[in-house]
């Protein structure tokens, strides 16, 4: 399969879990620019500490907003957003509000992701939105593709990692059939492999988020060697 960029650029280098210590988090900023990967994605307590970190590279910082349940207030995302970019965040994953979109809610829905692109787009930031496909059907994916869109957002993102599924390969192909090039699309939760990794990419994902995108690489430089 030929890549449209080099494997390394696909990735944001991530670290969400709730024990994540300072030190481990600047090991993943040290594994980011050892492999050159597009961003590293944080809590956003972590923002300030990773922009010092990659200060001098070109390495960019990715913080979730609304994580990992997408409940809470507009105000209160559009409030971390701000403090995100603030410490330096270029990007910022959003959680939609499953709850909100399953109740047809569609206005709050798309006011939900606008605010967060305006506070956002202060600070030339931009927005992925997070669908949580694992508790979404094949049309509620759509129409959440479509209210991203709409909302301003520039990725759509299968998975917070923290529910009961991750990403598919078949939800990546659908989020793409359904935002075109228009959008573009995050594939992460539960991408641990190259094999993995690389069938996301075919299906659609213009982003990979994982945590073991060290592994993979290195899986990557042996196929080129032995190829």
């Amino acid at each position: 399969m030929k890549l449209s960029k080099p494997l390394n650029k696909y990735f944001d280098h991530t670290l969400l879990k709730p024990e994540a210590t300072c030190e481990q988090i600047d090991k993943l900023c040290s594994e980011a620019k050892q492999y050159d990967f597009y961003s590293v994605c944080v809590n956003t307590c972590y923002v300030a500490r990773c922009t010092d970190n990659l200060k001098g590279t070109d390495v960019k910082v990715a913080a979730v907003v609304g994580f990992p349940l997408g409940a809470c207030t507009t105000a209160a995302k559009a409030f971390e957003t701000e403090e995100a970019c603030k410490d330096g965040a270029a990007e910022i994953d959003m959680v939609l509000n499953v709850g909100a979109f399953k109740d047809g809610r569609y206005d709050y829905i798309r006011d939900d992701i606008y605010a967060v692109v305006e506070a956002a787009e202060k600070y030339n930031a931009i927005v992925k939105v997070i669908l949580e496909t694992c508790l979404l059907s094949p049309e509620e994916i759509e129409e959440a593709c479509r209210l991203s869109k709409e909302g301003g957002a520039k990725f759509v993102k299968t998975s917070t990692g923290f529910n009961s599924g991750g990403a598919k390969t078949e939800d990546v192909a659908l989020m793409k059939k359904t935002v075109g090039d228009a959008l573009q699309v995050k594939a992460s939760g539960g991408i641990r492999d190259y094999d993995t990794a690389m069938a996301m990419i075919e299906a659609g994902a213009d982003r990979i988020g994982a945590s073991a995108s060290v592994k993979i690489m290195e899986v990557y430089e042996n196929v080129k060697q032995s190829c």
